[in-house]
């Protein structure tokens, strides 16, 4: 059984392995949650000057088997040498590469409740290629208000600030009520992929990809888990 294939990068790629390389529009969704996981757990666990990592530490690191390991990663290309397993510095950069975090990303956070707030102050995003470019909010009591390094504007500068810095994602932490509506002004104005911190769904068609985060669903189903042998 082939345990690492070859990389199409000069710095994988060694005679006389061959390279290929899928397009990452056509990886599964689900296999794309994964390789975001195991390119966190190289840029998190992987101890400092580790040269290679095997297709089993990376899975043990993120709770999946080798072989699904294998799999994945046959998704984007042959990557890896037999017996050596992955140099982690360009499989790093192939992750980032195949899930378009090898760039910045500008981005903006409509609400600035309690959710958006802890958002805005979170320090991590520029390392993962996300830059926060602006707070909005529809309440005149926030409105000026300065929340970590932005000041809040209104929703009718999105526009402006959409088209000013290329923003193409959006961070969407509304009331639950307010969230549709507001989710079709932030495509009107251009934006194409939402993050959603509303506990409900929002529908814009083919307007923009949308991802959910909704707490409350997330410990319901945890207390079911914790609570099954009560």
């Amino acid at each position: 059984m082939q345990d690492e294939g070859s990389l199409c990068h000069s710095s994988f790629a060694t005679p006389p392995y061959t390279c290929r390389v899928a397009s990452s529009s056509n990886i599964p969704r689900p296999t794309i949650k994964r390789l975001s996981l195991y390119l966190r757990s190289l840029e998190s666990h992987q101890p400092a000057g580790t040269a290679t990592v095997s297709s089993r530490q990376l899975g043990q690191s993120v709770g999946i088997t080798d072989v699904q390991v294998r799999k994945d990663l046959g998704n984007i290309g042959q990557l890896g040498q037999p017996g050596i397993g992955y140099q982690v510095e360009a499989l790093r950069g192939e992750l980032r590469r195949v899930l378009k975090t090898d760039r910045e990303w500008n981005a903006v956070v409509v609400g600035v409740g309690n959710i958006g707030s802890a958002i805005l102050h979170y320090p991590h995003f520029g390392s993962k290629g996300f830059r926060i470019v602006a707070a909005l909010d529809a309440s005149p009591d926030r409105i000026g208000q300065r929340i970590a390094a932005l000041r809040v504007q209104p929703m009718a500068d999105l526009p402006a600030i959409v088209a000013e810095h290329d923003v193409r994602i959006g961070i969407l932490a509304v009331p639950a009520e307010a969230a549709q509506s507001v989710a079709a002004e932030m495509t009107a104005a251009g934006i194409q992929g939402i993050l959603n911190f509303a506990p409900i769904r929002i529908d814009v068609g083919n307007d923009a990809e949308v991802a959910s985060v909704d707490l409350s669903r997330s410990l319901e189903q945890l207390a079911y888990q914790v609570g099954i042998g009560d």
